[in-house]
């Protein structure tokens, strides 16, 4: 089975932290909070407002102290926040823009985020990366396995290529939050459980 992640929307949503506990509810492994720009009070707001059942199964981009404060699952490190914080010791993941990156992180990441594998949904003109006999190598190479998780114009219909091309997880953004409002988004999440 496959890592099932949500990354936030970037900017702060009417109903935002009801919609995370539904993921949760129907089987969000991990929530990235993501919000650049946001202040630590801000965040904290929306992480106060989510059950704390779930708090084991965040992570943040960005406020490292929040993980400690509410006992979250861990950190993400990108160009904004690079570095692991001094004495940090809990769960790290990172984002990559290329296969080098990829090589260069999993030794020291639980998990990898590689992007864009697909069109974004969310971010106009950031377009695929990679082709598919870019990714079928390196899965052959064992570059692309458990660790990696695929970033980048995720929708359901995508999952089956996936898990062929060696993938141990989808991380989700535009195509679950364009749902926010959609009557129907409790049997899109149950469907892409299922499937994952």
């Amino acid at each position: 089975m496959m890592k099932w992640i949500v990354i936030t929307s970037p900017d702060f949503l009417s109903g935002e932290a009801l919609f995370i506990d539904r993921l949760f509810r129907h089987g969000l492994d991990v929530l990235h909070l993501r919000k650049p720009g946001a202040t630590e009070a801000e965040c904290r707001l929306l992480l106060s407002e989510i059950p704390s059942r779930w708090h084991s199964r965040i992570v943040v981009h960005e406020h490292f102290s929040l993980v400690t404060e509410f006992s979250l699952l861990g950190i993400h490190l990108n160009r904004r926040c690079p570095d692991v914080p001094m004495g940090f010791h809990g769960h790290v993941s990172c984002s990559c823009h290329s296969l080098d990156e990829v090589v260069a992180a999993k030794s020291h990441c639980n998990y990898v985020f590689l992007s864009p594998i697909f069109d974004s949904i969310s971010k106009q003109g950031y377009s695929a990366s990679f082709t598919d006999d870019d990714l079928q190598q390196a899965h052959a190479a064992g570059i692309i396995n458990h660790k990696v998780v695929a970033l980048g114009g995720i929708t359901s219909s995508h999952i089956p290529q996936l898990k062929d091309w060696g993938f141990g997880g989808a991380a989700f953004l535009g195509d679950v939050w364009n749902r926010l409002h959609d009557d129907r988004i409790d049997q899109y999440l149950d469907t892409l459980r299922s499937i994952l």
